[in-house]
């Protein structure tokens, strides 16, 4: 199996770190994933991890994870963000300004 990058391993810890709360579901608005293989198989698919689907298909799983990771972002995940960078100002910023200041 091929190594894991960053990206990967933390959509892994996060969707698992859903499963151990209880809080990861099957589809949008499925019910609650309750055998850890499936939370494993999910992790790994929206990883784009996953060693049953192409190599295109999980390039795609994992962009489309990030783009929607990147939807839900809160202010204290950008706070956070420009804390580890070094932004000056930043607790004054607002949400939108974080994002510009990070350059996103």
């Amino acid at each position: 199996m091929a190594k894991k990058s960053e990206a990967q391993n933390e959509t892994i810890a996060r969707v698992m770190h859903e499963f151990k709360q209880g809080e990861l579901t099957i589809g949008a608005n499925g019910p609650p994933v309750g055998n850890a293989k499936q939370a494993i198989a999910v992790a790994l698919r929206e990883a784009g991890a996953s060693n049953r689907v192409s190599a295109k298909k999980n390039r795609a799983a994992l962009r489309e994870t990030k783009r929607k990771e990147a939807e839900n972002e809160t202010r204290a995940d950008l706070y956070r963000e420009a804390g580890r960078r070094g932004v000056v100002g930043r607790s004054r910023m607002s949400k939108d300004a974080l994002r510009r200041a990070l350059g996103g």
